[in-house]
């Protein structure tokens, strides 16, 4: 049987699978909701406190969170606003500001 085969076989069996699932057929399979909580908005005012919070500068806050000075000085600035990713990490820095030190992102 070629790779080829072989890999197609497995999708087949896996979308079957979930055909089976969604029509109620398939028994055994453990299901849990999750539940995501919406991104947060942040104002330039709040990431310059955060940042301040964590008593860093604007560059080593940059180099933290893995973006420029220039990205960081235009968030504070208020004429860009993170995105995705950085507002969750911005969220985890607002709750709780040990993060960088207890992953080792920062050594202080």
């Amino acid at each position: 049987m070629s790779e080829a085969h072989t890999v197609f076989s497995s999708i087949m069996t896996g979308l079957n699978e979930a055909i089976e699932y969604q029509k109620g057929n398939l028994k055994g399979v453990k299901r849990r909701a999750v539940t995501i909580s919406p991104l947060p908005n942040y104002t330039a005012e709040t990431i310059r406190a955060i940042r301040n919070t964590l008593n860093l500068s604007q560059i080593v806050f940059a180099k933290a969170l893995g973006v420029s000075t220039k990205t960081i000085e235009a968030w504070e600035s208020g004429r860009n606003k993170p995105q995705g990713p950085a507002l969750r990490m911005l969220q985890l820095l607002e709750t709780d500001t040990r993060v960088l030190e207890e992953h080792d992102i920062i050594c202080v």
